[in-house]
């Protein structure tokens, strides 16, 4: 199989950010970025801009009839997933290969029990500096989209056609035989970085350096590594110290999506962050303090929308 048409929903930061990378290396009809026609009448008016300049999107509604995509990647917010879901179901066949760029660990399950999850393949985006405002994402650093099957130690014929694919158009990509477990370590990333700058309303730059902020970030990071152990991914020091490698190599200036939804006053996914570790927490008897704080505090942010 070769993958020749891509569906993309949800123009987020990383909707953008991909959907524009793919836009000048794809055929345009080829590349469809699907959404409601109130969205789409919104982006033709306004245009929607990458670093500086307009992006040109083939937009394609949930209802129109199309061909099935090779390649259908989900890129919006989680709580979006459900509404995304029915959104696409024109364009997924027997052939169609799944990637989410969702944050969590979650949302593969949730797409496969809709679509099946032979379809889908792990995936997280790591390594990107993407701060979108309103209709403009600017990035310094584009990152890479991980991928794999859940499953440790080999790589499925999705695995190659997708990297295939990746190469071809020169995304970069990694493609990593313990996927799940890469899953659970940009989920212990996320959990430490976004409610944490969110928290200071500040930016990666607060977090890169010592301090009160970067204690906070690595303190909720351990609650899930203690976690994983009980989920049966356990993650270590040096899986730490590899995401705080990572989170090194971004932009100071740049800023983490739920410190970008607050700003704009947004509700975030504390949800899928706190409220997952606080949940797995209780359920494990194992005590997660820091993240328990790290909820109420952008809780009561939230209340005051």
């Amino acid at each position: 199989m070769t993958i020749k048409k891509v569906s993309i929903i949800g123009l987020g930061a990383l909707g953008i950010l991909f959907g524009n990378y793919l836009s000048k290396r794809m055929p345009k009809e080829d590349l469809r970025i699907i959404a409601d026609k109130d969205r789409i009448q919104r982006y033709k008016a306004d245009n929607v801009y990458c670093n500086g300049e307009p992006c040109h999107f083939h937009y394609v509604t949930p209802e129109e009839g199309c061909e099935p995509a090779d390649l259908l990647i989900f890129a919006v917010k989680f709580n979006g997933l459900e509404d995304a879901i029915q959104a696409v179901k024109h364009h997924v066949d027997e052939n169609t290969i799944i990637l989410s760029l969702l944050n969590g660990i979650s949302s593969e399950t949730i797409i496969g029990e809709t679509y099946g999850m032979d379809k889908v393949l792990y995936s997280v985006a790591q390594g990107m500096d993407a701060v979108k405002v309103e209709n403009k994402l600017t990035y310094d650093h584009m990152g890479m989209i991980c991928f794999g099957e859940r499953e440790p130690g080999f790589n499925s014929q999705k695995v190659k056609t997708v990297a295939s694919f990746f190469e071809k158009m020169d995304v970069p990509f990694e493609v990593d035989p313990n996927m799940y477990r890469r899953q659970w370590g940009k989920f212990m990333l996320n959990v430490g970085v976004n409610q944490t700058v969110a928290v200071h309303k500040s930016n990666y730059g607060e977090v890169q350096r010592e301090g009160h902020a970067q204690e906070t970030m690595i303190s909720a990071m351990r609650e899930v590594m203690a976690l994983s152990e009980k989920e049966g991914v356990p993650l270590t020091e040096e899986d730490l110290q590899y995401w705080l490698q990572v989170l090194s190599t971004l932009s100071p200036e740049g800023k983490p999506s739920m410190a970008q939804d607050v700003e704009a006053r947004r509700l975030s996914e504390v949800e899928l962050f706190a409220g997952t570790v606080v949940k797995l927490g209780e359920k494990y008897g194992v005590p997660t303090p820091t993240n328990n704080e790290l909820y109420r505090r952008i809780k009561s942010m939230e209340s005051q929308y």
